[in-house]
């Protein structure tokens, strides 16, 4: 089983790494593939830009809707100067709207077509992150945001386009994904204050099912900075059954 883990912490010390350390043996142990995305290490860039939005469109778009998003003027405004403004209006002058499509579609980031490749090769997604305002860090959403697009991870039907949240179509082929989560506040908050709902609404069923991902398997190490010594260790042999006991269901 192909194993891709994505992983984000600043500091090599931290709690979480000792998980991603613990769950990597386990996985070991029991023969599986794996790799490790390290955002901080790889300085994977978060922020949604301008040329993501190359995977939003494609021959399929209705036209009508292309032809909202105006992307004339946007790739006249976003080519430089008044010189670079001048060649890009230009050069789109007698393009048809089929022409803009290939030509924007074929400007996809490359290093988001990596990510996503490294999706597509793998059985199971893994997430090993620390909360951070009931998500994922900054980092981590910025990934998802950018990787699990449209055309990748999922499309849309004519209702889709239309704003109806039925109207997506999941494209992603993988049967598992598992999170894992240290936190600063205990399990009884977690539950009591609608917190992991919330987290589990947003980010296991919108996130990763709704592209395509059968199952999500979303684990909480619980009060991480005051729990004992031995709760501690518990958890991380958690994380390492986690690995060595990885199945598809």
């Amino acid at each position: 089983m192909k194993v891709l883990i994505i992983f984000a912490h600043p500091n090599p010390l931290s709690f979480t790494k000792a998980v991603l350390d613990n769950f990597v043996r386990g996985l070991r142990e029991a023969g599986h593939q794996y790799e490790i995305v390290d955002l901080y290490k790889t300085k994977f860039n978060p922020i949604f830009q301008d040329m993501d939005f190359a995977f939003f469109v494609d021959k399929e778009i209705p036209r009508d809707i292309f032809q909202q998003m105006d992307m004339r003027s946007m790739i006249i405004q976003l080519a430089g100067g008044p010189v670079r403004r001048f060649v890009a209006r230009w050069y789109i002058k007698n393009k048809t709207d089929d022409d803009l499509i290939r030509l924007i579609n074929a400007q996809k980031p490359k290093d988001v077509l990596v990510q996503q490749q490294k999706v597509a090769e793998s059985d199971v997604l893994v997430f090993i992150t620390q909360v951070f305002w009931m998500h994922f860090p900054a980092l981590v959403k910025g990934w998802m945001e950018r990787v699990l697009t449209y055309g990748f991870a999922y499309k849309l039907d004519e209702n889709g386009w239309k704003g109806d949240p039925e109207g997506r179509i999941p494209l992603l082929k993988i049967k598992k994904a598992v999170i894992m989560h240290p936190t600063f506040f205990n399990e009884q908050v977690y539950r009591e204050k609608g917190f992991k709902a919330a987290m589990e609404k947003t980010i296991d069923d919108w996130g990763l099912k709704y592209p395509g991902i059968e199952k999500v398997d979303h684990i909480y190490f619980h009060s991480i900075l005051s729990v004992s010594p031995e709760t501690r260790k518990k958890y991380l042999e958690i994380a390492y059954l986690k690995g060595k006991e990885l199945k598809y269901g």
